[in-house]
């Protein structure tokens, strides 16, 4: 029988990983060309902010919902037939998509594509998470990245082509690309963890929730209520970047560069947190960028020149990126591993819907005020909502990282 230290941080181990960072790569494009096509969709079918935000708001509802029933599909069927039935659906979102008739029809079509899109995140997060033990930090922060490094892509790839094909040729573009790229992966994916290979993870998690004196049940709300606070504030700059910059006369394009700068700090803050969680345990990791983040949300308050606002942009990402993969170190350093893809997949839900809500929030403070300085100031409450529930988990507990489980 193969030991669970051949089994962990393995070769195959981080073959694994490759293959998830590139299956992530192009499923999670779903939730971000929206943002991109946000302004031409809302001027082909002559919608107010709010509305043109609804399509945005159905997507991250169904790459919510998509976390979790797509991870509970990981835990008995595996990643290679979640892959592989989510890039159909993929697919089949975005041609719907770009045959809406109408903005309301569009966003039941974009319902489909975000479950799909989900795929490339919550559920291949917890799924590489049992290859790992002592660098499960750093797997999943790099597994995570995949879903910014997508973003990066999708905005640069779709922003050069809208001019030429439209939003909906955008779409159908993406389409093709979902299934080239996603359904070759699902074969080296196939292979199942052994079963004895849950022992050490959880033997260290049942240690975590002692310690804590809090069950499952209660940790995976009070930590799902945390993503919310985290996500609210989060959406204002990654949702409305680009009608922000379009608003100040600045132009999409700019708006999508920021975006992109955004994102690619958010793939630096993602590894790096994913090496502090290897060392300080998530819980910890996940205040520190709490903090960083509100304080990086605070910096756009005061400036909206064309340089400061590209350095802020940076700065936001350096600061958020590695938030919500941390979570899903917490709920591996606290939960039954034997449950991973429904426990991950449940709290990054609520991350998703604190995403949806923020996003939906920021356009109608702006319909209302004319103005995105209280959604700015909406994101700080919440994000202040969040440092307090990490802070008291922190204080309530001693979690035992993976590094001194596996020691």
């Amino acid at each position: 029988m193969t030991s669970d230290t051949d089994i962990h941080d393995s070769p195959y181990s981080w073959l694994r990983l490759a293959i998830t960072i590139l299956a992530g790569l192009a499923a999670n494009t779903g939730m971000w060309v929206v943002v991109v096509i946000l302004p031409a969709m809302e001027a082909d079918f002559g919608a107010t902010r709010a509305q043109a935000s609804i399509p945005y708001i159905m997507t991250m509802v169904g790459f919510a919902v998509g976390n979790l029933l797509i991870g509970r599909v990981v835990d008995r069927f595996g990643a290679a037939t979640a892959l592989a039935g989510a890039a159909v659906g993929i697919a089949a979102g975005y041609v719907l998509s770009s045959l809406a008739p109408s903005i309301w029809v569009l966003a039941a079509t974009q319902l489909l594509l975000g479950l799909g899109t989900a795929v490339g995140f919550g559920p291949m997060i917890a799924d590489i998470s049992h290859w790992f033990l002592r660098r499960r930090g750093i797997a999943v922060g790099l597994a995570a990245s995949s879903n910014y490094v997508s973003g990066a892509l999708a905005s640069t790839v779709a922003s050069a082509l809208l001019p030429d094909l439209g939003w909906r040729g955008v779409y159908l573009v993406f389409a093709v690309l979902t299934l080239v790229v996603i359904l070759p992966l699902t074969l080296p994916l196939r292979r199942k963890l052994p079963a004895h290979a849950h022992d050490q993870a959880e033997a260290m998690s049942a240690v975590n929730r002692r310690s804590s004196g809090l069950s499952p049940r209660a940790l995976q709300w009070l930590l799902g209520l945390a993503g919310i606070g985290c996500c609210v504030a989060m959406s204002m700059p990654q949702v409305h970047i680009v009608a922000y910059c379009v608003g100040l006369g600045y132009g999409p394009a700019v708006g999508a560069q920021m975006l992109t700068l955004m994102l690619l700090g958010g793939v630096v803050s993602r590894v790096v947190s994913g090496l502090v969680a290897d060392k300080l345990g998530g819980v910890a990791t996940l205040l520190i960028g709490s903090v960083l983040q509100c304080i990086a949300l605070m910096l756009y308050l005061p400036w909206d020149g064309l340089m400061p606002l590209y350095v802020v942009s940076t700065v936001f990402g350096l600061s958020q990126g590695g938030i919500v993969p941390s979570y899903a170190v917490v709920v591996r350093e606290y939960m039954p591993a034997r449950e991973a893809g429904a426990r991950v997949g449940f709290v990054l839900m609520l991350t998703i819907l604190g995403m949806a809500l923020g996003g939906w929030m920021a356009g109608w403070i702006y319909d209302v005020t004319g103005s995105y300085r209280l959604a700015f100031l909406n994101g700080i409450a919440f994000n202040a909502l969040n440092i307090a529930i990490m802070l008291m988990l922190l204080l309530r507990s001693r979690p035992k990282t993976p590094l001194a489980a596996a020691a």
